[in-house]
């Protein structure tokens, strides 16, 4: 017993030593080394230095580059629903950016980013994501004026698209619009769809301007409806300007006078011509 107590106290490490490299090659056989990895970095863990100053910000940059590229990819999609959308082109526009508007003018107009430099002249038509945002009532070499259908001095010859109902939009300082009918009795109800219209003066027909959410039709002098305008005036990042001459129109037979549907005919400057027979 004695021997071999002093043989285990002489040869104990050796023989541990032994073991532990049998359960090593063992483990690499197995696994391929994963145990003797593992049990590396178990050992060798308190000798590890944590992230450097320099990695958290190469870490930081990167998150801000990707933020950035989020942010451009954004605005090339609303590019391309400005150019390439599903409504065909009515001329060869040119897209702008809005590069100024203030507080006390947001819902009348905006400052865009071309001029008479690029093409744009007095009267060209804006639209932007989902449909009208106005007309273009100044210009200088490189940035112009557009008066918003939001302004109360906007109007815009416009139709219910289902029943082809006719009137004007005048604007109220808001999302919101006002459309007034020449019929009496139109033929209108919540969530229809309303355009610009074949009388509008200032305005090519069919370009989407909102859609129906409230009715009055027995307000006087002439039946009125209130319209959610469909594209974001108050967020509005990128117009397309198309080119437009003001034409002469003929309004279509309603009941009553013009002057009766359009008080102190405030919209003759967008409704005006004679009615047909």
């Amino acid at each position: 017993m004695f021997a071999l107590r002093r043989w285990w106290n002489q040869y104990a490490l050796k023989a541990g030593l032994v073991a532990l490299l049998l359960v090593a090659a063992l483990g690499m056989r197995e696994n391929g080394g994963a145990v003797i990895y593992e049990m590396y970095r178990w050992v060798t863990r308190p000798f590890h230095p944590g992230p450097s100053r320099e990695a958290v910000l190469q870490s930081s940059y990167a998150q801000e580059l990707q933020q950035q590229l989020v942010e451009l990819e954004s605005q090339n999609r609303s590019l391309r629903q400005i150019v390439e959308g599903d409504r065909p082109p009515l001329a060869e526009s040119t897209p702008a950016a809005v590069i100024g508007r203030s507080a006390g003018d947001w819902w009348q107009q905006i400052v865009i980013s071309r001029g008479e430099r690029d093409g744009i002249s007095l009267d060209d038509v804006v639209t932007g994501p989902g449909g009208l945002i106005g007309r273009v009532t100044a210009v200088s070499p490189n940035s112009s004026r557009v008066l918003l259908v939001s302004d109360p001095t906007s109007r815009v010859g416009a139709r219910v698209s289902r029943s082809r109902a006719t009137g004007y939009i005048r604007g109220t300082m808001g999302q919101q619009v006002v459309m007034e009918f020449f019929d009496k009795i139109p033929d209108v109800k919540v969530g229809d769809v309303v355009t610009t219209s074949a009388y509008s003066k200032l305005f090519p027909q069919d370009i989407p301007i909102g859609r129906v959410v409230a009715l009055d039709l027995s307000k006087s002098p002439a039946p009125e409806v209130t319209v959610e305008l469909t594209a974001p005036l108050s967020i509005v990042e990128w117009v397309e300007v198309i080119p437009f001459e003001p034409k002469a129109v003929t309004i279509p037979e309603a009941q009553g006078t013009l002057e009766e549907l359009i008080p102190n005919n405030e919209a003759a400057d967008e409704v005006e011509g004679d009615r047909t027979p």
